[in-house]
């Protein structure tokens, strides 16, 4: 039986143990995107990764919702070896993300007013 889970580890992607690249962010969310349109399951693997900000998982992880519904990506989406400091930072992205891809003109007047 075919296993129909792909596998991206992090620390492979950006070279290192610091996910802060916005371009590292889009070549990872360009690798989620194929296997979830492919019919496969994502499991992201935060292994070895001691730094996180908001700009890389915005572009990996938060641009998602832009196609997928939060059901979607909740069934095909997996996160692994995060640190429990960097959980809030993973609520953070997932939650701004889904406010704005409902509403992206409300979101935009929100933050100007």
């Amino acid at each position: 039986m075919k296993d129909n889970k792909f596998t991206i580890r992090i620390f492979d992607e950006v070279g290192g143990d610091s996910a802060i690249s916005v371009d590292d962010g889009n070549n990872v969310f360009i690798k989620i995107d194929n296997a979830i349109s492919q019919g496969l399951s994502v499991i992201l693997d935060f292994q070895n990764i001691n730094l996180i900000i908001t700009a890389f998982l915005n572009a990996a992880i938060g641009q998602l919702y832009s196609k997928y519904t939060s059901e979607d990506l909740q069934e095909k989406l997996k996160l692994e070896n995060i640190k429990p400091e960097d959980v809030r930072l993973f609520q953070q992205v997932i939650k701004r993300a889904k406010e704005y891809f409902s509403d992206p003109e409300g979101f935009e007047n929100s933050i100007k007013d």
